[in-house]
């Protein structure tokens, strides 16, 4: 019986994968398969979140790590023995323990309930939508049926991560070659309200931005003696400073005000308000919190379509730090 009933569940994922074509995602997609997911992954993620505040900067910012290095596929999520999966470069070293542990944890509730049907990528997107909820943000319908990758090389990861030294230019390029427009770009770099960074990412601005002028002078005076406090010359590297200064653990439209404030923490998002060709957007999602949320909840969609893996092109990992052999 339970036999059967296994067979009639890998018959449905089959025909869906087939009816619905290779890149198609559907919100629905578990309905008859896996009905209680998102609850699965939603209490997974409360339960962690109690636990600690990083558990939202960090599941975030591995979504979008996991999206723009080779597609929402979870290949950010394999640990390797040789130390050369997509965790491992540089760019990825700083991605919080959190995060993993939050979409580990979700997995492991999800294979209680439906096991071998849900992917790892899917929960991830899950998670995401759900600690941007936690800490006061948007709600929105997350898509689902991807499949998980079957690669993971630390190798990709470079030139595919926005830095933070990025002109309007250079974020304009890297975000449409992930059919992602400026005002996307615009949205998504509001995660910036939450979480913190390394000194050694900004300190450029501090001591060293040109000849002329080693504090770079779109800092506001106050903030960039505020940041020097913080991260003094030669300050130990494991030394963290919150992206956004005034609600640092609220998701909300305060990083666009600190923005027209001169308060922005890298060049990368300074730059949104002082190039007049992003200024606009940067004023209206200041002044509208409504404006924001809905284009972060549009850019967090179509984030969520970017090189998807389905049906043959992935499988659905049983473990989210393995890749199926």
């Amino acid at each position: 019986m339970e036999r059967g009933r296994c067979m009639l569940l890998l018959m449905m994922v089959l025909i869906m994968d087939i009816d619905r074509g290779e890149g198609q995602l559907v919100e629905d997609f578990y309905s008859l398969t896996c009905p209680n997911v998102e609850a699965l992954v939603k209490k997974a993620v409360s339960t962690k979140f109690n636990q600690t505040f990083t558990t939202i900067p960090a599941t975030l910012r591995l979504f979008f790590h996991d999206c723009f290095v080779t597609g929402c596929d979870a290949s950010t999520m394999v640990s390797s023995p040789n130390g050369d999966a997509e965790k491992d470069a540089p760019d990825n070293l700083s991605l919080a323990g959190d995060g993993f542990d939050t979409v580990v944890k979700a997995k492991q509730n999800v294979e209680g309930a439906c096991p071998g049907v849900v992917s790892c990528a899917d929960i991830l997107a899950i998670a995401a939508r759900d600690v941007v909820v936690l800490a006061g943000g948007p709600s929105f319908n997350v898509e689902l049926g991807r499949r998980d990758g079957l690669v993971s090389k630390a190798s990709l990861v470079k030139g595919n991560l926005p830095e933070p030294g990025f002109n309007l230019s250079q974020l304009n390029a890297m975000f449409a070659r992930n059919n992602l427009s400026q005002i996307d770009m615009i949205a998504l770099s509001g995660a910036h309200t939450l979480g913190f960074s390394h000194c050694s990412r900004f300190a450029n601005r501090l001591y060293s931005f040109s000849s002329s002028s080693p504090v770079d002078p779109s800092l506001n005076q106050d903030y960039a003696k505020q940041l020097m406090d913080g991260c003094p010359r030669n300050v130990d590297p494991s030394i963290a400073i919150n992206m956004d200064p005034v609600t640092p653990q609220t998701f909300d439209n305060v990083y666009f005000q600190n923005l027209v404030n001169g308060k922005g923490l890298f060049t990368s998002d300074e730059v949104l308000f002082t190039d007049p060709a992003s200024q606009p957007t940067v004023k209206d999602f200041a002044n509208s919190s409504s404006d924001f949320n809905g284009a972060f909840a549009t850019a967090m969609r179509k984030l969520g379509r970017v090189r998807v893996k389905t049906g043959s092109q992935g499988s659905i990992r049983t473990d989210c730090t393995v890749i199926n052999s």
